[in-house]
């Protein structure tokens, strides 16, 4: 699972599609409704929100958005778009460590997409983050990045 910090503009089609999916499943392991997952690392930072359910609601809008700006038909259906805006904490070095984690995997499979980011020192946060000074966050499981 990879609920990326970097705001879904950066995703090539599949990156979003797969974030679509993986963060609906955080919703589900947060309302309750799955059996695994139920400790993952990535969902440290929601459960830890005053709102849980709130917050990955909010964070879907905003994957949700990305897709209608690209013309996907994603089901709104599965969120709350009542949802209120919420904020987040991430650290400016896993905002750097998602850059080069998501440009490594685009010069493999979207070179296109990788061409148009590479220049890019820094990349925007996912609206739902407020970034603030600091290292990879100590939920992250560290990928050697080449």
């Amino acid at each position: 699972m990879r609920l990326w910090s970097v705001h879904p503009e950066y995703l090539d089609a599949k990156g979003l599609v797969a974030l679509w999916r993986e963060a609906l499943l955080a919703k589900k392991v947060l309302e309750g409704k799955t059996k695994g997952y139920k400790e993952h690392s990535q969902l440290e930072r929601f459960k830890s929100s005053e709102n849980p359910l709130n917050c990955i609601n909010f964070y879907l809008s905003e994957v949700y958005n990305e897709a209608l700006k690209r013309g996907y038909s994603f089901d709104r259906t599965k969120i709350d778009l009542n949802c209120k805006p919420c904020r987040i904490s991430v650290t400016e070095g896993q905002l750097e460590y998602e850059r080069e984690h998501l440009l490594k995997k685009l010069s493999v499979r979207n070179i296109e997409r990788y061409n148009n980011l590479i220049s890019f020192h820094k990349f925007r946060p996912n609206p739902i983050f407020k970034v603030v000074k600091g290292g990879i966050e100590k939920w992250e499981k560290i990928q050697l990045l080449d």
